[in-house]
């Protein structure tokens, strides 16, 4: 299966494999470092690890105009919802099938609320299951002991690590994070956008 893996800086992907097209955290409009046209490029999903505007950002847009379906935890889905968007609630644990593979909702330590202060349940990290590659897009998280067993039980293949140091965890955090994940590659996002 081939799989097209597009970063759109700061936390944000978009991701084509086999029929299907999704973005991972869109922070695209308000993104001095973006430079990529959401409507010139559909999209089946949307994947948010949490409700922060850097992550959020124009999901519930893209959405709107392309009748995405915004797969998120469940409050921050809700939320997504009442702004008019199409939303699918999940929860930590949740492993769910779609038409490229299986995704998996894992913890990641960092809050969630959107702008106006509305908590959004907890924040995630999300692995994708495709059929040859698992991709870990570990969200805002701080490194944890948690990370031991993802590594041993999941085994992700390519890991989407914060870098920032201030919002996140920093380099040498990432570093450990990714030691005890076992990962063959590492993409550093979350850093230098601002």
């Amino acid at each position: 299966m081939k799989i097209e893996l597009k970063y759109l800086s700061h936390s944000g992907f978009y991701i084509k494999a086999l029929d299907c097209a999704f973005y991972v955290d869109p922070f695209l409009t308000h993104n001095p470092k973006a430079d990529f046209n959401y409507s010139a490029n559909k999209s089946d999903f949307i994947f948010l690890t949490h409700a922060h505007s850097d992550h959020l950002g124009d999901s519930i847009a893209i959405s709107k105009e392309q009748n995405s379906k915004i797969v998120a935890v469940f409050e921050l889905a809700n939320y997504c919802i009442s702004k008019g968007a199409s939303a699918m609630g999940v929860n930590l644990g949740s492993k769910i099938k779609f038409q490229f593979g299986k995704v998996v909702f894992l913890n990641a330590l960092h809050s969630s609320s959107t702008e106006d202060g509305t908590y959004a349940g907890v924040a995630a990290s999300i692995l994708f299951e495709f059929e040859n590659v698992k991709i870990l897009h570990l969200g805002d998280t701080s490194v944890s002991s948690e990370m031991q067993f993802i590594g041993e039980y999941y085994k992700p293949d390519v890991v989407l690590v914060p870098i920032g140091g201030f919002f996140t965890m920093g380099i040498d955090e990432a570093i450990k994070a990714c030691e005890m994940l076992n990962c063959k590659t590492v993409v550093p996002i979350h850093y230098n956008t601002f």
